[in-house]
């Protein structure tokens, strides 16, 4: 068989970009019917973390080839974030205490441009902004210190912002923008995952040396503060384990847990050990 031209292979790329962008329209217009059922415009919610946790990890599993996932996964993010903004518009909140460079970068990789994007000093006027607007999405570092005490405690109560995603859905020791980043909105009643629960509460004698002990049944200590004699620790668990189950791991290392508050939760994070564009 005769080896194709250059004009034919540019030919095809052409067919090829057509066609793509031929899906993005038809996908506009399933999008517009979908607005139409949901009312999201109304409702000033179409955020569906779980779903898009699946899909991005799904897209993972099945990438194979040259392209690089990281470009994969961005193209993806944007179609996500874009069309989510489509159906009913928001604006993503940072808090840019520990830099802006990292959290403007992870805002524009999962969100795209499209998206307004706004940054703050704290993140408490992160969680204010978000608790004021319509649909508007947070976003802090995990890592982000607690200057002015611990700000998870914003998330506590009833109708208050609440963690519905943490950032990047699919990690890799190589990812591009691989700080990880918890998201807040609204609570998100009907579309909210629960793999990972997250909870606000406070411990007698809270010593790091003990996070390697809590990570053997599964919890994550993602933020602690010194509240002197007390510490407030922000506590990642299963979704499967209880609050009962939960003060009882604190208990067999010594540690009596209280005020115990959940202030949202997340899906599974994916961790991505192999190289997707190396796989047949």
């Amino acid at each position: 068989m005769a080896q194709p031209s250059l004009a034919d292979l540019r030919r095809e790329i052409d067919r090829i970009d057509t066609a793509m962008h031929d899906l993005l329209m038809e996908r506009g217009t399933i999008i517009d019917t979908l607005i139409e059922v949901k009312k999201t415009i109304d409702s000033g919610s179409a955020f569906r973390p779980g779903r898009e946790a699946s899909m991005m990890r799904a897209l993972a599993e099945r990438h194979h080839g040259l392209l690089p996932f990281d470009t994969v996964e961005s193209i993806w993010r944007v179609i996500i974030s874009t069309f989510t903004y489509v159906q009913a518009p928001y604006a993503v909140h940072a808090d840019v205490s520990i830099g802006d460079a990292p959290l403007r970068d992870t805002a524009r990789f999962h969100f795209g441009f499209t998206v307004p994007y706004h940054t703050h000093a704290t993140a408490k006027a992160v969680i204010d902004a978000v608790t004021k607007a319509a649909g508007d999405l947070g976003m802090f570092a995990a890592s982000t210190p607690a200057i002015d005490g611990p700000w998870w405690n914003g998330l506590i109560g009833e109708g208050t912002p609440k963690i519905i995603a943490r950032l990047p859905f699919v990690e890799r020791v190589d990812h591009p923008v691989g700080l990880p980043v918890f998201v807040i909105s609204k609570p998100l009643a009907d579309a909210a995952i629960r793999d990972r629960v997250v909870y606000a509460a406070q411990v007698e004698r809270w010593r790091g040396d003990l996070t390697s002990a809590l990570n053997a049944d599964d919890l994550a200590i993602e933020a602690a503060a010194d509240l002197g004699g007390l510490s407030a620790i922000l506590v990642s668990a299963p979704g499967s384990l209880d609050q009962a189950g939960l003060r009882q791991s604190f208990s067999t290392l010594g540690l009596s847990i209280s005020d115990l508050h959940e202030v949202g939760s997340h899906a599974n994070r994916f961790h991505l050990t192999t190289n997707p564009e190396d796989a047949p």
